[in-house]
């Protein structure tokens, strides 16, 4: 048996009627901005996405990749150098021969003499000490 006089039921078709004439559908430009904006943050979440793929495929390879063994020696042995045309040594006129230097891969000592410090007050004479000049000069003591 139907109500025709329900007040609830008309209650809830005077906001419904009241709700359909306020309601409309935003204009086309704002509908159009809405999709221009999901579809830069789409783009920039897949390039970041990708960023990130690549990146860690890099990091990937790198860690399992082997080192490199080493410099590559050539397939064949080189042929001796043809001498050059450069300066030739004169003869030395002295009479003891000159020590020829060769540049080497180790730590050679210096061939300068350490230098010398006078001694303090109270040190026994002729003593030196490392550090000072020869021309230095003793202090009384």
């Amino acid at each position: 048996m139907p109500d025709s006089h329900d007040p609830l039921r008309s209650l809830f078709r005077e906001a419904a009627s009241a709700a359909e004439t306020r309601t409309g559908l935003p204009p086309v430009a704002v509908i159009e901005l809405r999709g221009e904006r999901v579809r830069r943050r789409r783009i920039a979440g897949l390039a970041a996405a990708c960023c990130l793929v690549l990146a860690g495929s890099g990091a990937a390879l790198a860690a399992f990749l082997p080192e490199s063994p080493g410099p590559v020696l050539p397939a064949s042995t080189p042929s001796p150098l043809a001498p050059s045309s450069g300066p030739t040594p004169t003869p030395s006129t002295s009479s003891s021969p000159t020590p020829t230097t060769f540049p080497s891969s180790t730590p050679t000592m210096s061939a300068t003499p350490p230098r010398h410090t006078t001694a303090p007050p109270g040190a026994p004479t002729g003593t030196t000490y490392p550090g000072a000049s020869a021309t230095s000069t003793r202090l009384p003591g």
